[in-house]
């Protein structure tokens, strides 16, 4: 005696595994787009420093390191705060072995000079060869 099988039995293991719902795996991955686009824009605002005006462009224009210099006197280098006395022993290490040192200085209109001077002083014992100083264009009145 054979062992029969039926029709129906072999259907219905067949659509089983054959009929996946993606739907819930479509509404994470749309709830994730949506939570990814709100907060790419909030990842990218960087530290907040009010730059002194000049009508001449000063953005920096090649490639080099930035310090970014707030109102409390805190350096940063890229994401991470530099105490003023390691600020030299950084810039070195940062620097070893390249060709270009260009250093981009982003400092708050209401540093006092002594301080800009006492940074740019270091920048210049670490080795560093050409010192940018950014500002803002000045907010000119539009002609009617």
């Amino acid at each position: 005696m054979a062992l029969k099988t039926s029709p129906l039995r072999k259907r219905q293991l067949g659509t089983s595994l054959s009929e996946i719902n993606v739907t819930p795996f479509v509404d994470v991955m749309l709830v994730l787009l949506v939570i990814f686009m709100v907060t790419a824009p909030m990842m990218q605002s960087g530290i907040g420093v009010r730059l002194p005006q000049a009508e001449t462009d000063s953005a920096p224009a090649e490639e080099g390191l930035t310090l970014t210099i707030t109102e409390d006197k805190y350096i940063h280098i890229e994401n991470s705060v530099i105490n003023q006395f390691l600020l030299e022993q950084k810039l070195r290490e940062y620097f070893f072995g390249k060709e270009k040192k260009i250093v981009f200085i982003r400092g708050d209109e209401n540093l006092p000079y002594g301080f800009i001077m006492t940074i740019l002083d270091i920048t210049k014992k670490a080795g560093v060869e050409q010192i940018g100083l950014v500002t803002r264009p000045v907010d000119l009145p539009q002609k009617k």
